[in-house]
């Protein structure tokens, strides 16, 4: 979209065990999803990886999840931008940040890279031990 250039959307995943993010237009809640830590060979993955990202995604709740958030972005960061405002930051929060945020962020940004020119994203508690 030409009238979105230049207007930075940065998107991060987190996990609600460290904290929910403060600095933040947007915090979605992701936990109703499939979660693959309660599956004992998905566990030690991350939402990096297809198995997981097809685990949490790749069935009805996971699509409709993907499409909405998609959709509510898109109108808002082009909202925003025609306000004046100057950037979009959002949080994608699952358990322990490890799987179900991640899965999730990583289509979404997929997804708004086609929207917008400037698209971020970020995973700030993957690299904890989750347990």
């Amino acid at each position: 979209m030409s009238n979105n250039t230049r207007f930075p959307i940065t998107l991060f995943s987190f996990g609600y065990k460290y904290g929910p993010p403060s600095d933040v237009n947007f915090l979605f809640d992701v936990r109703f999803l499939r979660n693959p830590f309660h599956e004992k060979e998905l566990r030690s993955f991350t939402g990096l990886k297809s198995r997981i990202s097809d685990f949490v995604l790749e069935n009805d709740s996971g699509q409709t999840c993907l499409q909405h958030l998609h959709r509510m972005v898109v109108f808002h960061a082009t909202q925003l931008r025609q306000s004046g405002k100057d950037e979009l930051r959002i949080a994608i929060g699952c358990t322990g940040g490890h799987h179900r945020s991640v899965a999730v962020t990583e289509a979404l940004a997929n997804l708004l890279k086609n929207d917008f020119d400037s698209v971020s994203h970020f995973h700030r508690d993957i690299e904890k031990e989750s347990h």
